[in-house]
């Protein structure tokens, strides 16, 4: 063997998880440089033929994972008659979780990464919910899975985070009748806005109760039921302009509102 050791990683999928694995175990010896090629998206036994005759023509080592029983039979049979150190990264571990759960594995090439893939779709979602919050943003309505539009204390930040965990994009938009809302509102489908709705009554209450919690009085104009009125019939006119669906937010949890939302946009 040469003065720099060549390993041969092959997998059915991108190869991340035998790379790591095989760096693990060269870190346990004093082996010098070492070189890692990744043959990646294995999906046949011709391309295991042509890696073998690789790894014999560089005198390599090499590690795989293939969650394919047969691809894992072929290429185990084939390292061992032409003199090949092959490890098996994958099969062992399957065939003892195997025995464990009791049940066969599911066989499907990169899980791992659609998992990782998954997760960043909803930190990315999270991070377009506090970005696109209470209006900060307009451009964020035309990027957006989902907008929700409502007057103030009707659940649209709490909804956006529960949305945001479900990997939807979505910006709100609060509804103030001295502010004009965003041009933007206007120009998006319409079926991705979702207005929220309140009863007067229910609305007051929950002011009054956020002007306590805040150490205010619950006179001020922000819990005056006339005002309250005022908003909602302003609200009214904007949705009605827009022409989206609306929920009632009366009595519901956040996680039921959010449901109703789902299944609004999805048809």
């Amino acid at each position: 063997m040469g003065l720099k050791t060549v390993v041969f990683v092959l997998s059915d999928s991108v190869g991340e998880t035998a790379e790591l694995v095989m760096k693990a175990g060269l870190s346990q010896f004093n082996c010098g440089e070492y070189k890692i090629q990744r043959i990646p998206y294995v999906e046949d036994k011709h391309t295991i033929d042509e890696s073998l005759q690789l790894a014999m023509d560089e005198e390599a080592i090499l590690g795989f994972t293939f969650v394919d029983p047969e691809l894992r039979a072929y290429l185990n049979r084939e390292a061992d008659r032409l003199g090949i150190e092959a490890i098996d990264i994958m099969g062992p571990m399957l065939s003892s979780m195997e025995k464990f759960f009791q049940k066969s594995p599911r066989l499907e090439p990169g899980l791992v990464h659609k998992l990782d893939e998954d997760y960043f779709k909803k930190v990315e979602a999270i991070e377009f919910a506090v970005k696109y919050d209470d209006g900060r943003d307009p451009r964020g309505i035309s990027r957006a899975d989902i907008i929700l539009i409502g007057v103030s204390r009707t659940s649209k930040t709490p909804l956006s985070q529960y949305l945001a965990m479900k990997r939807l994009k979505v910006a709100n938009v609060p509804i103030v009748p001295e502010v004009d809302p965003p041009e933007e509102l206007f120009e998006v489908n319409p079926e991705k806005c979702i207005g929220l709705s309140i009863r007067p009554e229910k609305l007051n209450d929950i002011r009054k109760e956020r002007l306590k919690a805040l150490g205010l009085g619950d006179q001020a104009t922000y819990a005056n039921i006339k005002r309250i009125h005022q908003e909602l019939d302003y609200f009214n006119g904007v949705v009605e302009r827009i022409g989206c669906p609306v929920v009632d937010v009366s009595n519901k949890a956040v996680e039921e509102t959010a449901n109703s939302i789902i299944r609004l946009t999805q048809k």
